[in-house]
């Protein structure tokens, strides 16, 4: 028997307010249905209309059409979850007895509706289980001034209620005549507006449903947006963080290589810095921090950081990794952290060095005319933060003439070899090193070529952090 569309438009008061019966939900249905809104839809809003009369298409997710009839148990699983219990509607507005229609969601279900008169009793019923909030414009005059009559803040309202729910969704609801002050208060930030003089269940319905779909996506892109510029606002902070070698006067040439194992990142745990003092020395310096997470990365930068204030006063050798063991302790977040460093300070004639390790990989030199080997590791200390009162000796190294150092972190020789689980190791990465120089590369070209050769050695990108520094003097 078909359900009679009702010609008289229906008001209910929150004290009239009652269960939705299987009648009520058809009839909603029907009102909803294309051609039932034609004579109440002038003077809604636009995006209403066009609503009204665009052919159909799929709802947005989580929101089905409400004309389209729902299995049983397509009700059942909607009710499980709390985007899916009905929508509530909070009304706020001068006049307790506002006129709204009555409304069904997608599943026959009544709309729940609350009513505050002020802005105070709608913070005490702005809950979690509100979706939309319906704002009762006063006419223009009530916003004047009572003894001047100049005119005031008419959306003031409006931004009170946009800074209390800024992750709801809100309608404004005023008379047609006032049609500017409504599309100013979408421009305010209101997700749409409806006059009150044409307002009928459907459409009202329909408004809220979009107007809460309009306002998780604004809150979607606006995340999105937050997350892009936080994320290049590290990447700045990260790339001003890397060291500016500071050569001036001297003839070595100077390459580095820098692949944090972190995803996305531009700093890990592995950090390196060269200067040239004023005595012409040529000082450089690598190291590792245990682990490659962020804390890591900044512990790096502070040692990096210490490193070349204390180079430019003047230490070196035992004195200088002694006081980096103390900004150490003092800056890392656990006792069990350790960093480990190579440092080398090479004279200004660029034929000695003194070399120093604190349970770091000994580094590569390669002189004119011979093949590259590792530097002795016999007379190093251990790591910075293992050992209190620990020892770095210094020790002497003939660099000659002509020669490449390379420096790196063990993040270079702990790649694998195949699918085994042999490692590349110092003797793997000397004889790699070796065949890429014999192919004539050198400076950024043979330090590139050769972290891709481990990379594919290793079947895929490297976990670790790999810094590699690389200073040649010809």
């Amino acid at each position: 028997m078909p359900v009679p569309v009702p010609h008289q438009r229906s008001v209910v008061l929150p004290h009239q307010a009652g269960p939705a019966d299987d009648a009520c939900a058809d009839t909603a249905r029907v009102a909803d249905a294309p051609g039932a809104g034609d004579a109440t839809a002038r003077g809604t809003s636009a995006l209403a209309l066009a609503d009204a009369q665009e052919p159909a298409r799929p709802a947005p997710q989580g929101f089905p059409e409400a004309d389209q009839p729902q299995p049983a148990e397509q009700r059942l699983s909607a009710d499980r979850g709390p985007l899916h219990q009905g929508l509530t509607l909070l009304l706020i507005g001068e006049d307790p007895n506002s006129h709204v229609p009555e409304m069904w969601d997608w599943a026959g279900r009544k709309v729940r509706l609350r009513t505050a008169r002020n802005l105070t009793e709608a913070e005490r019923l702005l809950t979690d289980d509100v979706h939309c909030i319906l704002l009762d414009l006063p006419p223009a005059e009530r916003t004047a001034d009572r003894d001047t009559g100049a005119p005031g803040d008419e959306l003031g309202m409006l931004r009170d209620v946009l800074r209390m729910a800024t992750s709801h969704a809100v309608l404004v609801l005023t008379y047609e005549t006032d049609a500017e002050r409504a599309a100013d208060a979408v421009r305010v930030g209101a997700q749409d507006y409806l006059f009150r003089d044409e307002l009928d269940g459907a459409v009202l319905s329909r408004a809220v449903r979009y107007a809460v779909e309009r306002k998780r996506a604004d809150l979607a892109q606006r995340q999105l947006t937050e997350s892009r510029m936080l994320a290049q606002e590290n990447a700045r902070l990260e790339r001003g963080l890397l060291p500016t070698p500071l050569l001036d006067g001297s003839d070595l040439r100077f390459a580095a290589c820098y692949r944090p194992g972190r995803s996305r990142a531009l700093l890990g745990g592995d950090f390196y810095d060269t200067v040239r003092t004023p005595d012409g020395t040529v000082h450089a310096m690598i190291g590792d921090v245990c682990g490659h997470g962020p804390d890591e990365a900044a512990l790096g930068v502070e040692l990096r950081i210490a490193w070349r204030a204390l180079t430019f006063a003047g230490l070196c050798g035992d004195e200088l990794l002694a006081t980096l063991q103390k900004v150490l302790e003092h800056e890392r977040a656990d006792d069990e952290i350790f960093a480990t460093l190579c440092t080398v300070d090479i004279s200004a004639d660029g034929r000695r060095a003194g070399l120093c390790l604190a349970g770091h990989p000994a580094p590569l030199l390669a002189r004119a005319g011979e093949r590259p080997d590792l530097l002795p590791y016999e007379f190093g200390g251990p790591a910075l933060g293992l050992l209190p009162n620990a020892r770095w000796p210094r020790r002497q190294v003939e660099l000659g003439g002509s020669w490449s150092l390379m420096m790196y972190t063990d993040g270079l020789i702990e790649g694998r070899i195949g699918k085994g689980n042999q490692r590349l190791g110092q003797e793997g990465m000397t004889e790699l090193v070796s065949r890429q120089m014999a192919a004539g590369l050198s400076g950024e070209e043979l330090l590139d070529a050769s972290v891709r050769e481990v990379r594919d050695l290793n079947g895929g990108e490297l976990t670790d952090d790999v810094a590699v520094l690389l200073l040649d003097r010809h």
